[in-house]
């Protein structure tokens, strides 16, 4: 009997379809496939899915296999580092989609009234951002493969970024989502319930979803045309260094090698850089420390910048005397040590453990971090010098902190001109994850109104202009010397996203909450009684397995019957 009711919940098809739903989300719309025209449809069979469940209990269960699905298929590339923790963290995470699964139930189950046209317009896109505000946590794995990120390669809806941040690109494409339900449950309300009866105001109604989806996918484009980049008050040219997969102790010697070409005599010669950036954990070494192979490093490096006449920006991943294991961003000009960044959001489980002393354990199913690194005081501005010897206030964060936007607004806010991010992602070559990785330089770059480079030790080394537009690419599979000439905007320039923040993000889960208590208050009878479909009951179910036992349609005829028998006896 207990193994009967432990294996219960695997036993009905439509979780299955809702976890299959779920993992082909992410697989097809980020990178490599990057089919990002899908996005606009791509939420829409689970949500007929969640529509059809018997019971807000079901569409709960449907909700949470479709979210485990989805963080499991969008992470799938740390399977290896993960092992099972990867299915554990899917297993006990998924619950997160759960509202956004049963606001569709609720508000688009046909037949559709303009109260839930209304709601659904506006509560169905705010239940999706849950889940992506709640992964923001740095230590839930950060807002990976958010849903508006899957638009990267398009600066005309990108155009949302710099009005409310990827979290009103994601509104925008889930509003299409559910447009396009509305439309399907207006003119063919069968297809999302069978039986289900058309209803009252089907042609208006259809009408309505019609005019969502248009102003869902024109949102982006109209923003496009009437917003322009801010105005270039300089431009530069940066050099960014890619030496490939090397171990450790190649590492430098290929850093320096690739950097030399940009001198005089080098095959680069002819290029003139403003800034040389180097990848994540490029040297071992201390540059600020005392012994010999740090200072004879440290003259190196200040050499080599002479030699380009340019500063170069490092990356180092040692342990500093006195000091716990950092990562540090520095940048070096012939006269030595310029700045200093020490990396602030470190990698869940690659980096650290969250809550170590319980989660420990994980180390022996996984290869997760032994030890906890040292975490930086914050996002700040590095002050470089261009070889014109003009001030260069740029915003460098390392290789993670590409996934979170509040990390380069701040960046923005304190005056940088360029976003740099220096990366290494060796553990991952092969799979999808450097190619994901390097497409949020293209979120950073809408949101800020700031060109962002990204420099790989190893994986993509990428550029992106203040739109998104993409530059630059090289390949996990390449190595060698990118360069790019950059448009720079005012160091005061700011997109509304800059200055008004994650308002989108914050107004979708107060929304959320609201909707929250009123579905509560309606089911305890505060508000007048139950929101089911018609005013009544929605169904008899199994309450184990939430499945109706007689749809509500052939309740209502059986009793439609069972009336009329009586008033004609």
């Amino acid at each position: 009997m207990r193994g009967a009711a432990i294996t219960r919940p695997f036993r009905y098809p439509a979780r299955w379809l809702s976890f299959l739903a779920g993992g082909l989300t992410p697989i097809l719309l980020f990178p490599n496939p990057s089919l990002s025209y899908l996005a606009w449809f791509a939420l829409v069979p689970g949500m007929v899915l969640f529509i059809r469940a018997g019971s807000v209990r079901e569409a709960v269960a449907r909700g949470w296999w479709f979210g485990a699905a989805y963080l499991i298929a969008m992470l799938y590339w740390m399977a290896a580092e993960l092992g099972p923790g990867l299915l554990l963290l899917g297993a006990v995470m998924g619950w997160m989609w759960s509202p956004f699964a049963v606001s569709s139930r609720q508000l688009l189950r046909p037949p559709l009234s303009w109260r839930r046209f209304a709601g659904a317009l506006v509560v169905v896109p705010s239940c999706w951002l849950i889940p992506e505000w709640i992964r923001s946590y740095q230590g839930l794995g950060g807002p990976w493969d958010l849903y508006g990120a899957s638009q990267w390669q398009h600066p005309a809806v990108l155009a949302l970024a710099a009005v409310g941040g990827v979290w009103l690109v994601s509104v925008a494409l889930v509003l299409a989502n559910v447009a396009i339900v509305i439309l399907v449950g207006a003119i063919r309300p069968s297809v999302l319930v069978p039986g289900a009866p058309a209803p009252r105001h089907r042609i208006a109604l259809a009408a309505g979803g019609a005019a969502a989806l248009v102003a869902a996918a024109g949102s982006g484009p109209l923003a496009f045309a009437l917003t322009s980049p801010f105005p270039a008050v300089r431009s530069v040219t940066v050099a960014m260094v890619q030496p490939g997969v090397v171990d450790n102790a190649q590492r430098v010697d290929a850093s320096e090698r690739l950097t030399d070409q940009l001198s005089e005599g080098g095959t680069l010669g002819g290029v003139k850089p403003d800034l040389i950036v180097w990848g994540e954990s490029s040297i071992a070494d201390d540059l600020t420390g005392t012994t010999a192979a740090d200072r004879g490093l440290l003259r190196q490096i200040e050499a080599l910048s002479a030699r380009d006449g340019a500063e170069i920006l490092v990356s180092q991943d040692t342990t500093p005397p006195g000091k716990g294991h950092e990562k540090w961003a520095v940048l070096v000009s012939p006269a030595g040590v310029e700045g200093i960044y020490v990396k602030t959001r470190l990698v869940p489980l690659g980096e650290y453990i969250p809550f170590r002393q319980q989660l420990g354990w994980l180390t022996k199913i996984s290869k997760a971090a032994s030890s906890n690194m040292v975490a930086g005081s914050g996002a700040h501005l590095l002050h470089a010098v261009d070889r014109a010897g003009r001030p260069l206030p740029i915003g460098v964060l390392t290789c993670f902190e590409s996934a979170f936007p509040d990390m380069s607004r701040v960046d923005a806010d304190l005056g940088a001109q360029l976003i740099v991010y220096q990366s290494s992602t060796s553990t991952f070559q092969g799979t999808w994850g450097p190619e994901q990785h390097a497409s949020l330089g293209a979120l950073r770059a809408a949101e800020t109104g700031r060109p962002v480079v990204q420099a790989a030790l190893t994986g993509d080394t990428v550029a992106f202009d203040a739109r998104g537009r993409q530059l630059a690419w090289m390949g996990q599979s390449s190595s060698g010397v990118v360069t790019v000439r950059l448009a720079l905007p005012d160091a005061a320039a700011k997109t509304f996203y800059d200055q008004a923040g994650d308002y989108v993000m914050w107004t979708g889960v107060a929304v959320t909450a609201l909707a929250a208590l009123v579905m509560l208050g309606r089911r305890r009878g505060f508000l007048g009684g139950s929101p089911g479909i018609c005013g009544g009951r929605t169904a008899e179910y199994d309450t184990d397995t939430g499945q109706p036992v007689r749809s509500l349609f052939e309740a209502g005829a059986a009793i439609r019957g069972r009336w009329g028998r009586r008033t004609s006896s």
